[in-house]
């Protein structure tokens, strides 16, 4: 069944992408201008959940995280058998634990691309909004 490879080939991807973009923005000590006055690739941390909401309540956070997760995987086999629904799943999955490594292992977040008009998020963060968007669609042509 293609749930079976998709969703965890598809989240170890993200994971993978997430954890070592994280590694290499740990490293700059300057912001790198892509669209000058626009988009950057700037290091940040983050302690809080998305927009700073949250901030200095990483075990909560992390509380929170595992109990979505638990709550994916337990209704795993209820997923509609539709591939861009483990691809959705898949990069919700992904992009969460992504985050929680950063907060179990450092205690914050590393974000490091930088929109002007936006806050400045990661590669798990875009996963995860990605996920929730294709998710939202999903129910809104389902009702």
């Amino acid at each position: 069944m293609k749930k079976d490879y998709l969703i965890p080939i598809t989240a170890g991807a993200v994971i993978l992408l997430d954890q070592l973009t994280k590694i290499w923005a740990s490293k700059l000590t300057s912001p790198i201008p892509i669209i000058s006055n626009f988009f950057q690739l700037r290091l940040s941390t983050n302690t809080g959940a998305g927009f700073g909401i949250f901030t200095g309540f990483n075990s909560i956070l992390i509380f929170i995280s595992l109990i979505i997760l638990g709550g994916i995987f337990y209704y795993y086999d209820q997923i509609p058998k539709k591939s861009y629904l483990y691809i959705c799943y898949a990069l919700i999955v992904g992009g969460a634990i992504g985050n929680l490594i950063d907060r179990i292992r450092l205690g914050r977040v590393i974000d490091f691309i930088a929109i002007s008009i936006w806050p400045s998020f990661n590669i798990a963060d875009a996963a995860i909004t990605i996920g929730a968007i294709i998710f939202a669609i999903y129910l809104y042509r389902e009702n």
